[in-house]
């Protein structure tokens, strides 16, 4: 059996779009992702969905896996003939042992590359707003941690030169040891009045930046509860951070979003909102099921040539249409003469990842929409083919039959409830960890009240309720409950656009 192969990946600081391209394709060839505390679990996403995952990541002393045990592990794998995925948070070459695991896999005979990330500090400084280096103030800088081996104790560091010879000071992992860091450097000739940050979580819509004076930060950071994981910058360079601050200056810093959606549909939301600096929590409310039976549906796409137009609302009709196409062998050459119809411009993006660009987008993104559209230049005689979920509302086939066409409306879908999710949004509304919950259909909402049943009305105030349109709104609103927010438009970028208003003009 030939020997593997393991990758040390940097993971980068948290924010899951700072993996470099190549950390994320070596994670997508892994047989076997061994991961780190401080490594995003976002990032196991990468991975194939066969892929075995290990944690051996330690947090403040508790070790799930020693050192050793962990290098053994990768040596292992590979020697199984397995692809190894090993995944540190920041860089693994700084403070990241990365070093050790190297040598110990070299003196092993085991072939491994190293991908480099970025490491916490530059990116705690960048996300701060913190240039590490200014050519008006310093252009030397140190990296150093805080935490050495126990018996050393920072014993080994050079405090004359950190003190009056070095620019910016960057410590990783000194928290513990911060009030001791601030007297060796003020005792060495550090002015007392330099300034110093300790940016906790950095990257992520959770973090957190105290600046203070040298004299004061160790303070100031127990006043605050701040606490590992965090990055120290000292240095005159923490002085810009007002001017150019930028991350926690985004509209949506901070605040802390329930998502309903979908699991494979939520990621575009998401995008959008940690675009504008929010934190998301997805605990998708429906999941997406094939209907009872194709029955309708192949009977329909036996005599695709005598319907005048398909009606699409929905980017999971348009997969469950499409994709069935593909089982019954069709390709598109079958729709040759057939009007596509597209609800809205995303049910119309997800038509065009087909080929197709849809004949007619009506301007109200709603079955309202469509239907006025149709019936102003006439549809008796007409047929149409509706592939539709199986809760959608009747407005379409009642109407246009009423006008004189002719409707075929095959379920190609069915929305459920998903299981063992109701605790975790149980606590998190109890515990009044959520500025809002976003729903984005009727039925994340239906689900959602069937999910807390009676005792959603007890939890009702601990969370604002966001509404992508009236359909959905008016389902919440006969539920008994307030409907925060409502966009013009029934998009998921009008609905996030709303949110940014809503919360700085509130």
């Amino acid at each position: 059996m030939s020997i593997g192969k393991v990758s040390l990946i940097g993971a980068g600081p948290g924010e899951p779009g700072l993996l470099t391209l190549k950390g994320r394709d070596c994670l997508a060839q892994a047989d076997v992702i061994v991961y780190d505390y401080l490594a995003n679990p976002v990032l196991l996403g990468h991975g194939r969905s066969d892929a075995e995952q290990i944690y051996v990541g330690k947090n403040r002393g508790c070790h799930s896996l020693p050192q050793d045990d962990i290098n053994q592990l990768l040596a292992a794998k590979a020697r199984a003939g397995l692809r190894v995925a090993r995944l540190k948070g920041g860089d693994p070459y700084v403070f990241g042992r990365g070093g050790e695991e190297a040598a110990f896999l070299h003196e092993q005979g085991i072939p491994f590359e190293v991908v480099p990330g970025v490491t916490a500090g530059f990116a705690a400084a960048a996300y701060a707003g913190i240039p590490l280096t200014h050519r008006d103030v310093t252009t030397s800088l140190a990296l150093l941690t805080g935490h050495e081996r126990p018996e050393r104790k920072l014993s080994s560091l050079d405090w004359q030169t950190l003190a009056t010879g070095i620019g910016t000071l960057i410590f990783y992992m000194g928290m513990t040891n911060l009030e001791t860091i601030c007297a060796q450097l003020m005792a060495h000739g550090r002015p007392a009045t330099t300034p110093v940050a300790v940016i906790q979580w950095a990257t992520l819509p959770r973090q957190k930046t105290l600046t203070a004076p040298l004299a004061e930060i160790a303070a100031r950071v127990v006043a605050a509860g701040i606490e590992p994981p965090a990055v120290i910058i000292i240095g005159e360079v923490v002085g810009y951070r007002e001017e150019l601050r930028w991350y926690d200056n985004l509209p949506l810093f901070g605040k802390r979003f329930l998502i309903t959606r979908p699991r494979e549909q939520a990621q575009y939301f998401v995008d959008l909102l940690q675009g504008q600096g929010a934190e998301t929590i997805c605990i998708p409310t429906i999941e997406i099921a094939p209907p009872e039976s194709w029955q309708d549906l192949d009977q329909a796409l036996e005599e695709l040539n005598r319907y005048q137009g398909v009606i699409l609302t929905s980017a999971n009709g348009v997969s469950a249409f499409f994709e069935r196409m593909r089982t019954k062998n069709l390709d598109l050459r079958a729709l040759a003469g057939v009007e596509i119809i597209a609800v809205g411009p995303k049910t119309a993006q997800s038509i065009a990842a087909y080929g197709l660009k849809p004949d007619l987008i009506p301007a109200d993104y709603r079955a309202e929409g469509v239907l006025t559209a149709l019936l102003a230049r006439g549809v008796e005689g007409q047929r149409f083919l509706y592939p539709r979920t199986e809760i959608a509302r009747d407005v379409l086939r009642v109407s246009l039959t009423a006008a004189g066409a002719q409707v075929d409306a095959p379920v190609v879908y069915r929305t459920i409830a998903p299981q063992n999710k109701t605790d975790m949004i149980r606590h998190l509304l109890a515990e009044k960890e959520l500025d809002a919950i976003c729903f984005s259909s009727s039925s994340t909402f239906e689900n959602f009240s069937a999910m807390l049943g009676a005792e959603l009305k007890h939890l009702q105030g601990r969370a604002a309720f966001f509404s992508i349109g009236p359909l959905t709104s008016k389902t919440i609103r006969q539920h008994g409950f307030k409907v925060a927010l409502e966009p013009q438009s029934s998009t998921l970028d009008d609905l996030v656009a709303a949110m940014v208003d809503y919360y700085t003009t509130s």
